[in-house]
C-alpha cells in the first residue's frame, strides 16, 4: 500500500485499540494505531521512579475470569502477584475500627444484617434477568432504567448502615453516585463482572492480583510488537467516509487512509472528532449522554509496613463522609519493599477535593489513615503519588463511562453498532468485565473480528469468541450459606412479626372467649 494507506485505522492506543491492531496483524492485515498521547496504555499508566520502582496510577487490578488480559500477560512474560489480604481488613465506622475477614464487613445489628444480606441477594437476583450482550432487552428494562440506584436503595433498604455501604459500593465500582446511575445499567455492570462477590472481592475477585512491574507492560508489549504502526501524539480531529477509502486527519495535519476504522476511545471523546457524513441520530446523541466517572488514585508510601505489624493487611473500608478515601488496598511490592497504601478519592469527594493542592490531599489522607489504623506512624509518609483522572483530556475521567437513567434502553443498542466502515471498541462496549482491562481486550478483539467478517475472512459466528479459563488464575465458586440464602429482608421480617403477633392475639382472644362461654361449644 502507498504511504499512510492501511487496511484498518485504529483510533486509540490503549489496551483495546492495541488488542484490535495486534489481532489484525496476526490475520495478515496492515493496521495503523493513532494515539493522542505521547504514550500507549490509555487508562492504564505505570510511572517508574526511584521512590516507587513502579506504580500503577491507572487501571491495575485483575483476577479470576479475566482470562483475555491474563493470556496477553502470559504471552509477554508479565507475572502476576496477589494483593495482600493475609491479615485482617478494617471497617471504620462512627469513629471506630473493626477488624474483619472476608469480602464484606460484617453487620452486628440484626436489622442491618438482614438489610445488608438482602441488598446483595436482590442485586444478584435482579442481575440474572439482564442479558450481558443486550441489557436493554431485560424483561423489566424500561422500569429499571427509569430508576436510579438511589431510588432502588430507597425502595429496598431500611437501615442507615446498609444505605451508607450501598452508596460506597456504587462509588467504588463505578466512581459515580447512586443518584447519577441507571439501576438497569448498574445491575448489568455488576452482573457482567460475575456478581456482587466477584466484583468487590480481593481474594477470588476483581482485585485479587496485580502485574509485577505494572500494567502498562501489557500495552508496551503490544506496542513493541506493532512497532512503527503505532503513531503517538496523533490526536484525530476528523473522519471522512465519503470517498473510496476512509480518510482520517490528525490535529497536526497528517492524513491516513484506510478501508475501515476502529474507534477504541470512550464514547464521550467521539465529540472531539468531526464526522463526514454526520453520525446517525442515535449514535450522535449517545456520545453526549454517557459521562465519565470521577476518581483520584492516591498512593502513600511509608518507610515501614506498620499496618501489617498491627495485624492489618492494608485493606480499609472507611465509612465516614468527611474521609477523602472510601476504600484502600495494600500496594506494597511483592518482595515486601516500598510499603504503600493505595486509596481512591471517589465521585462526589473527588469533585470536591480536586480543588485542593496535592499536599492538602496528602495531609487529609494521612490523617484518616492514622485514625483508622490507630497510630501516628501514618502521619509521616516517605513519598506520595496521585493521579487525578478528571483532568485527563484524552480520557475525560475514570474508570469508565456510566449510563444515567433512561439512556441504556433508548441508546444502548447502537453502542457497538457499526456506522458504515466505522467499528467501535473500548472497554465500554464489552460484555464481560466492561470498565476493566479485560473488557478492553474483549472489545478490541471483537471489533477486529467484525472487520474480518466484513472482509469475508471469518463467519459471523466467529466474531464473539469465548476465551478458555486461565490455568494460572482459576476461578473458584462463591459458596453462600443457608442464612445468606434464606434470611428474610427487614420488610419480610416485619411482615412475619406482624402476622405472628396478629395470630397470637387472635388465639389469646379466642381462648379467653371460649373460657368465658362466649364461643359456642361443639
Amino acid at each position: 500500500m502507498s504511504e499512510n494507506t492501511y487496511d484498518v485505522i485504529v483510533i486509540g492506543g490503549g489496551i483495546s485499540g492495541l488488542s484490535a491492531a495486534k489481532l489484525l496483524v496476526e490475520q495478515g492485515l496492515n493496521p495503523v494505531v493513532l494515539e493522542a498521547r505521547d504514550r500507549v496504555g490509555g487508562r492504564t499508566f505505570t510511572v517508574r521512579n526511584k521512590e516507587t520502582k513502579w506504580v500503577d496510577l491507572g487501571g491495575a487490578y485483575i483476577g479470576p475470569t479475566q482470562n483475555r488480559i491474563l493470556r496477553l500477560a502470559k504471552q509477554y512474560g508479565v507475572q502476576t502477584y496477589k494483593v495482600n489480604e493475609v491479615e485482617s481488613l478494617v471497617h471504620y465506622v462512627k469513629g471506630k475500627s473493626y477488624p474483619f475477614k472476608g469480602s464484606f464487613p460484617p453487620m452486628w445489628n440484626p436489622l442491618a444484617l438482614m438489610d445488608y444480606n438482602n441488598l446483595w441477594r436482590t442485586m444478584d437476583e435482579m442481575g440474572k434477568e439482564i442479558p450481558r450482550e443486550a441489557p436493554w432487552r431485560a424483561p423489566h428494562a424500561e422500569e429499571w432504567d427509569k430508576m436510579t440506584m438511589q431510588q432502588l436503595f430507597d425502595k429496598i433498604l431500611w437501615t442507615s448502615a446498609a444505605r451508607r455501604f450501598a452508596t460506597l459500593f456504587v462509588n467504588v465500582n463505578v466512581t459515580s453516585e447512586p443518584h447519577e446511575v441507571s439501576a438497569l445499567w448498574f445491575l448489568w455492570y455488576v452482573k457482567q463482572c460475575g456478581g456482587t462477590m466477584r466484583i468487590f472481592s480481593t481474594t477470588n475477585g476483581g482485585q485479587e492480583r496485580k502485574f509485577a512491574g505494572g500494567s502498562s507492560q501489557i500495552s508496551e508489549g503490544m506496542h513493541g510488537e506493532l512497532g512503527d504502526r503505532v503513531k503517538l501524539q496523533s490526536p484525530v480531529c476528523s473522519i471522512d467516509q465519503t470517498r473510496d477509502l476512509v480518510e482520517v486527519k490528525t490535529v497536526s495535519g497528517e492524513t491516513y487512509k484506510g478501508r475501515y476504522v476502529i474507534l477504541a476511545i470512550p464514547p464521550l471523546l467521539n465529540m472531539k472528532i468531526h464526522f463526514n457524513p454526520e453520525l446517525p441520530p442515535l449514535r450522535n446523541q449517545l456520545i453526549s449522554r454517557v459521562p465519565m466517572g470521577s476518581v483520584i488514585k492516591c498512593m502513600v508510601y511509608y518507610r515501614e509496613n506498620f499496618w501489617r505489624k498491627k495485624g492489618y493487611c492494608g485493606s480499609m473500608v472507611i465509612d465516614e463522609e468527611e474521609s477523602p478515601i472510601g476504600l484502600t488496598l495494600d500496594d506494597t511490592k511483592p518482595d515486601g519493599s516500598m510499603p504503600c497504601i493505595m486509596g481512591f478519592i471517589l465521585s462526589r469527594k473527588c469533585r470536591k477535593l480536586c480543588e485542593l493542592s496535592k499536599e492538602e490531599r496528602k495531609k487529609m489522607i494521612c490523617e484518616i489513615y492514622s485514625r483508622v489504623l490507630g497510630t501516628d506512624e501514618a502521619l509521616h509518609p516517605a513519598h506520595y503519588e496521585e493521579k487525578n483522572w478528571c483532568e485527563e483530556e484524552y480520557s475525560g475521567g475514570c474508570y469508565t463511562a456510566y449510563f444515567p437513567p433512561g439512556i441504556l434502553t433508548q441508546y444502548g443498542k447502537v453502542l457497538r453498532e457499526p456506522v458504515e466502515r466505522l467499528y467501535f471498541a473500548g472497554t465500554e462496549t464489552a460484555t464481560e468485565w466492561s470498565g476493566y482491562m479485560e473488557g478492553a481486550v474483549q472489545a478490541g478483539e471483537r471489533a477486529a473480528r467484525e472487520i474480518l467478517c466484513a472482509m469475508g475472512k471469518i463467519t459471523p459466528s466467529q466474531i464473539w469468541k469465548p476465551e478458555p479459563e486461565s490455568m494460572d488464575v482459576p476461578a473458584l465458586p462463591f459458596v453462600t450459606s443457608f442464612w445468606e440464602r434464606n434470611l428474610p429482608s427487614v420488610g419480610g421480617f416485619f411482615r412475619f412479626v406482624g402476622v405472628s403477633t396478629m395470630l397470637s392475639l387472635l388465639t389469646a382472644t379466642g381462648l379467653v372467649a371460649y373460657r368465658k362461654g362466649l364461643l359456642p361449644r361443639s
